[in-house]
């Protein structure tokens, strides 16, 4: 009896040309996960059958992120029906979803003992509201199970799903995260299957929902934007009243990925941060190794404190910069 033949985890790559994998700058090394509580977060995740973006993604914070036993959940299934150029989750044909995910999700946030859990999930184009509900199933079961935890989540954008980021605000998560990824001019390589205004929609729209909920974004950085640009997307974020910026050194996860154009320095990243927080932004994390998730219940914590000293009329106490 033979194996089965492992199939391929981004099929649609496959007939690309490669890109060098580029050796990465002493900045942004990181260590291998080997501690007990890394291998204590795993166990769990499989016990449960749980997904997290932290493995899908090939994260390099993971070894950092779960020694705290700080997962961030994907929910809806480990199968993307959109190819983007720089995302290592598998894209196929979608799971069937299970209907007792949230439940599980919250169940694992009990054990974890966390403060603040982040869920995020794939695209799913094939379900009639892109997998909205279920998100709010995800919002529900944690809020009963644990009620002192504070609730992100990062969502897809929903695209041609009317009521869905209606749906999902109404459950009412502390942080609403959607990612533009990467400035206008490169969507059609970057990420062909979304639109750049379609994404900034939905933040503003959660704001006219529930100005109560904080929203947030981010962009990787090193695919050939420049600064220009980079202070244009600012500037739209603003405009649609967005609370929380992040900002990464985008990582080419396969050679038939999208390529590094360049590693970025931690000045830039710096002076990125500084120019984010001229523009108004409540909170910014600026660095080679900062992603969505990174830090994620140390930067709530301090996103709420900027607000109150912003509504108080106070000078901020905390350092808005991660």
């Amino acid at each position: 009896m033979t194996d089965a033949p492992v199939k391929p985890r981004h099929p649609e790559k496959a007939h690309r040309p490669d890109n060098p994998i580029q050796r990465k700058p002493e900045w942004i090394r990181v260590k291998a996960p080997t501690s007990p509580e890394y291998m204590e977060t795993k166990q769990l995740m499989r016990g449960l059958k749980l997904h997290t973006v932290c493995e899908e993604a090939a994260c390099p914070n993971i070894g950092e992120c779960w020694k705290k036993k700080h997962a961030t959940f994907m929910i809806l299934g480990a199968i993307c029906t959109r190819a983007c150029a720089f995302c290592n989750v598998a894209t196929g044909k979608p799971d069937r979803l299970d209907p007792h995910e949230p439940e599980k999700v919250a169940d694992a946030v009990g054990k974890l003992a966390l403060e603040h859990v982040v869920i995020t999930s794939v695209d799913r184009d094939d379900l009639d509201d892109g997998g909205a509900e279920h998100f709010a199933r995800t919002i529900r079961a944690i809020r009963s199970a644990a009620p002192a935890t504070t609730i992100e989540i990062l969502t897809p954008d929903f695209m041609r799903k009317d009521g869905a980021v209606e749906r999902v605000a109404a459950a009412r998560p502390d942080v609403f995260n959607h990612n533009l990824e990467t400035v206008p001019r490169l969507y059609p390589t970057i990420r062909p299957g979304a639109r750049y205004f379609t994404s900034l929609a939905l933040l503003a729209r959660v704001k006219q929902v529930d100005p109560s909920i904080f929203t947030k974004s981010g962009l990787m950085v090193g695919l050939g934007e420049t600064a220009a640009e980079i202070g244009q997307v600012m500037d739209d974020l603003r405009a649609a009243d967005v609370d929380f910026i992040t900002l990464g050194q985008y990582l080419q996860p396969t050679a038939k990925h999208a390529a590094v154009d360049r590693f970025v320095p931690p000045a830039e990243f710096d002076q990125y941060a500084r120019t984010a927080r001229g523009k108004g932004f409540l909170m910014v994390a600026s660095s080679p190794l900062t992603r969505s998730s990174y830090h994620a219940g140390a930067d709530f914590a301090r996103l709420r404190a900027a607000r109150e000293a912003r509504l108080s009329g106070a000078p901020t106490a905390v350092d808005p910069v991660a």
